[in-house]
């Protein structure tokens, strides 16, 4: 799976948690607080789910989590892990 695969599926899951938001353009989405804790729980699980990772407490910083890309490039290196 290659990275706009993975950027594909991230975005189709961020959808459904809020299809009224263009993740596209988002840069800042935990900074920003357009995602909240209970969102963020659930993206880490349908992410492992989807993808087949495991997201650990040391990937759990708002860095990985504030934009499509940042959260493909985690999951690209979880996956090779």
């Amino acid at each position: 799976m290659d990275l706009e695969e993975i950027r594909e599926g991230v975005l189709a899951i961020l959808q459904e948690l809020h299809e009224d938001i263009d993740f596209e353009a988002e840069e800042k989405m935990v900074d920003d607080k357009i995602l909240d804790s209970f969102d963020l729980v659930t993206l880490v699980t349908e992410l492992g789910d989807e993808f087949e990772i495991d997201i650990t407490a040391k990937d759990f910083v708002a860095e990985n989590f504030n934009s499509v890309d940042a959260l493909a490039e985690m999951i690209e290196r979880l996956m090779d892990e």
